[in-house]
């Protein structure tokens, strides 16, 4: 009994975490679907000015 519990109570901890991913994706904000910053939707302007304020 204790084993189906623990089993049910991760594949729902599993379907959370895919559909946490897959909302997420849709709901992005700028030109990068999965926001991993991996690709080449970065704002380096932005990165630019934020590293000369902090005299970088």
């Amino acid at each position: 009994m204790f084993q189906q519990i623990l089993i049910i109570l991760i594949f729902i901890g599993a379907a959370i975490y895919l559909g946490r991913l897959a909302y997420r994706s849709f709901q992005a904000k700028n030109a990068c679907e999965s926001g991993c910053g991996k690709c080449g939707a970065l704002d380096l302007q932005k990165i630019e000015n934020d590293l000369k304020v902090k005299g970088l």
